[in-house]
């Protein structure tokens, strides 16, 4: 499904108005902090040894057992910050964090969240980079990404058919050589199990916790596993584990093609530079894809030129967010003009992409986290007659999503694949899921299904566009999101926030 770290047409991005993509914690080698808290081996926990790194924050690495089967087995690392409530007299407990993916870094998030107020004066703050993620023994075997994402995803030839094949064995190939033994225990299971790790560790009884898009799986399959453990829980551009791997992605394939549904409508109406054509972008559109078929559109200011991959991939970033539309009329209109310099910028930005060719990660994650907890079919045909079927549906994105998950019929280990929270759960604190009406990666559909699956649960909708929308200043939203996090209440139930 498209899961958050902005990335690939098969990814829910993080939301794109949140700036997460900052340095991380790296500890100094100055003065550090000696507090650790009690041990608690029982469970394959270590201890945590705090060292101030930058920007008031603390920085520990947690040992957790690979498999959770085996405490006293082999461990990894996770990578873990903190920032301690401003206000200890008044300090309510830690808020866990996570910006979705699978890929996006949680350690990253906390240095960028909006602490302002009663949120960073009652509650520490704590980013935990889930495995294989930045500080977490990061994963990299995206030696094939540019391939990938170059070639075209929908497939009109049987060369079209082999490239996606070959790129997408490459890279299963890839990872499989480097990380064969660790593949079997990236899944959001191993994760949640790290997480109440990493809550003993903090000699806390329970957490609050943040989830943003891929971050609302991790959250609820947390609270499936400890629900006594959670004191409140918001789950912002909700996954469903309802739908298996195929249906997810048509149904994400229908949200993207809402969202560019509205782009449309927007120029039409309000004019996105393209004069008389304004009227009609998706034309427009067609016609950048028909020259990058042809032969691949130039890019004088980038490393490569555009393809019809490149274009989907810059489309797919462009529709996350109404802010980033300018952009993506600019980039179109230059690409009329020959230039695709514009659409590699907007490709490179979701794929993670350096402007110097470096890669930032979170790729091989994200497959190494979907390909686990989704269960998909190992017939790569059956991918092919989906994506085929989910275009005529969602002409734009259909066989673009859909067959991105075409590394999941190759994953060298077998699906765990993820229950959604049972109604008859006990000891669970009502939680808060937010969604919005225009999301592109979580449909709202979502979020309406996973509250009613949730006992005691709440949905409360933002009327809008974008990937997310908790803390991002608009205060219908955030002031029902405080209220709860500070005083476990919640709005009346369906309340809309236009």
């Amino acid at each position: 499904m498209m899961r958050t770290k902005a990335r690939l047409l098969g990814l829910v991005s993080v939301s794109m108005t949140l700036p997460v993509l900052m340095a991380g914690c790296s500890a100094t080698g100055g003065s550090s902090n000696s507090e650790s808290n009690p041990p608690n081996r029982s469970n394959g926990a270590s201890t945590l040894e705090w060292k101030e790194c930058d920007g008031g924050f603390d920085c520990a690495t947690l040992q957790v057992p690979l498999d959770h089967t085996k405490p006293d087995g082999e461990t990894i690392e996770i990578g873990v910050t903190r920032h301690r409530a401003d206000n200890p007299s008044e300090r309510i407990g830690v808020l866990l964090i996570n910006p979705g993916g699978p890929g996006g870094s949680a350690t990253e998030l906390a240095h960028t969240l909006p602490r302002a107020g009663e949120l960073g004066d009652r509650f520490d703050i704590i980013g935990m980079d889930p495995r294989g993620v930045d500080t977490s023994s990061e994963l990299d075997c995206h030696s094939h990404l540019q391939e990938i994402y170059d070639a075209d995803p929908t497939v009109d030839s049987a060369k079209d058919k082999e490239e996606l094949l070959s790129t997408s064995r490459d890279f299963v190939q890839e990872c499989k050589e480097k990380y064969g033994s660790l593949l079997g225990f990236m899944g959001t299971t191993d994760v949640a199990k790290d997480m109440d790790l990493l809550r003993s560790a903090l000699g806390e009884e329970q957490i609050s916790y943040l989830g943003y898009s891929y971050g609302t799986s991790l959250g609820q399959e947390y609270a499936r596993l400890f629900p006594t453990r959670v004191r409140a829980m918001i789950l912002d551009g909700v996954v469903d584990h309802g739908p298996d791997g195929l249906d997810m992605a048509k149904g994400q394939a229908a949200g993207f093609e809402l969202a560019f549904e509205t782009y449309v409508r927007h120029c039409r109406d309000e004019g996105c530079g393209f004069g008389d054509r304004d009227s009609d972008v998706a034309a427009v559109i067609d016609e950048v894809i028909a020259m990058a078929e042809t032969k691949p559109i130039p890019a004088p200011n980038a490393d490569r030129a555009a393809t019809p991959g490149t274009i989907s991939v810059a489309l797919a970033r462009g529709l996350y967010s109404d802010q980033l539309w300018s952009q993506l009329s600019s980039a179109l209109r230059d690409g009329l003009e020959g230039d695709a310099s514009g659409i590699v910028q907007m490709a490179d930005e979701y794929l993670g992409r350096e402007p110097d060719g470096s890669y930032g990660g979170g790729f091989e994650v994200y497959f190494s986290v979907t390909c686990l907890d989704d269960p998909w079919p190992k017939d790569v045909e059956k991918f092919f007659e989906a994506a085929a079927a989910a275009e005529k549906e969602s002409p734009r994105f259909g066989g673009a999503i859909v067959i991105d998950y075409l590394r999941c019929a190759m994953w060298p280990v077998d699906p765990k694949p993820l229950k959604p929270i049972p109604s008859d759960i006990e000891g669970l604190a009502p939680v808060l899921v937010v969604s919005t009406t225009g999301d592109p990666a979580t449909p709202h559909e979502n979020a309406v299904e996973v509250a009613n699956q949730i006992p005691g649960s709440v949905l409360v909708t933002n009327v809008g566009r974008g990937h997310t929308i908790v803390l991002h200043g608009k205060a219908c939203i955030d002031d029902i999101a405080m209220n709860y996090l500070r005083d476990l209440e919640l709005p009346d139930a369906n309340t809309r926030c236009e």
